[in-house]
């Protein structure tokens, strides 16, 4: 309890640092850390990956999950700082502009994926991070036996190429995208202290929309990894190119937690 104080108002000081204004200074330092990261198991993949293959892509997977919630906590940042800016967001906020667009054309379609500045987290959510990397942590085995079941199951020859990264493809679309979308909302809202009933509110207003936005993204960028990419850089390629679906994974969970926060509490009611 002595130290509470102080260490609230050092994070309080240092999230609200901003370079030129407008780029939180916290979330750049932490994306550098966690490029840093990334560019020495780039460099040591192959290594790595031979001699521990699952704890390596499980290390990987760890750190593009904390980069897309990093990027995704940058976005909320910067539109917070253009938003409490005296006369909220200007034709010069370029950035926020773009990313107040972005949120309107977002498939969510009755909530912000970005919520007004009033229920949006601390300016850098430190457990937020955790509850991120340690959910990629975990599923990053998961994922790998799939990937591996599925080019032992449809193996992708010069003849049927193709057709085999089409079945895979339909697959892991019909398969484990429902199972794994529902298993994200469901483990968050368990990780951030929700109960049955919060994890019911998130699945009903968050998974369908969600679902829909994946069969947009995923199945061209899985035809993409399954024909292409080696069994080893399959999981770090989803990750990498995931990093935008999870900052938007990241932003949609945000924003139903912001609005189950500002909804009127009952006492036979347990929000998020």
């Amino acid at each position: 309890m002595v130290l509470e104080i102080p260490r609230r108002k050092f994070f309080r000081t240092i999230n609200s640092k901003y370079i030129y204004g407008r780029i939180p200074l916290v979330h750049t330092i932490i994306v550098l850390i966690e490029m840093a990261i990334i560019g020495r198991l780039v460099a040591k993949f192959n290594s790595y990956y031979a001699d521990r293959p699952v704890l390596t892509m499980m290390i990987t997977n760890a750190v593009l999950g904390g980069i897309a919630d990093t990027v995704a906590q940058s976005i909320t940042a910067i539109r917070i700082a253009a938003l409490r800016k005296p006369g909220g967001i200007t034709k010069d906020d370029t950035m926020a502009i773009e990313i107040h667009e972005l949120d309107r054309k977002n498939p969510l379609l009755e909530q912000d994926l970005i919520p007004e500045s009033k229920h949006l987290p601390p300016p850098f959510d430190f457990e937020r991070l955790t509850r991120f990397m340690a959910y990629g942590f975990l599923m990053a085995p998961v994922q790998f036996k799939w990937f591996k079941f599925l080019s032992h199951a449809f193996p992708v020859t010069p003849k049927s190429g193709l057709g085999a990264a089409v079945k895979m493809v339909a697959f892991d679309q019909l398969i484990f995208a429902p199972v794994g979308i529902a298993t994200f909302f469901t483990v968050m809202t368990i990780a951030e202290g929700g109960g049955r009933r919060a994890v019911s509110h998130k699945l009903r207003d968050m998974y369908l929309p969600t679902l829909k936005a994946n069969f947009m993204v995923w199945p061209l960028v899985q035809i993409i990894n399954f024909r292409l990419m080696p069994l080893q850089f399959q999981l770090p390629f989803v990750s990498s190119v995931g990093i935008a679906w999870t900052a938007y994974l990241s932003l949609s969970n945000a924003a139903e937690e912001g609005d189950a926060r500002s909804a009127p509490q009952s006492p036979n009611i347990r929000l998020l």
